[in-house]
C-alpha cells in the first residue's frame, strides 16, 4: 500500500467521523457549538488528507 492510498483511506474515515458528529439525535435536534466545531475540524482534516493522498499518487 502506498502512502497516497493510506491518506485517501484516512480521509474517508475522517469524513465518516464528520458525518457522524454532524448528525442530530432524534431526542435533541439542536446542534451545539462544540458539535459544529468538531464536525468542521474533522471535515477540514478529511479534505486535507484526501487532497494530500491525491497529490501523493500523482
Amino acid at each position: 500500500m502506498t502512502l497516497g492510498l493510506v491518506l485517501l483511506l484516512a480521509g474517508g474515515f475522517l469524513l465518516g467521523g464528520a458525518w457522524s458528529v454532524w448528525r442530530t439525535d432524534e431526542d435533541s435536534p439542536d446542534r451545539g457549538g462544540p458539535q459544529v466545531a468538531l464536525a468542521v475540524v474533522l471535515l477540514v482534516a478529511a479534505l486535507i488528507a484526501t487532497a494530500a493522498g491525491i497529490l501523493r499518487m500523482v
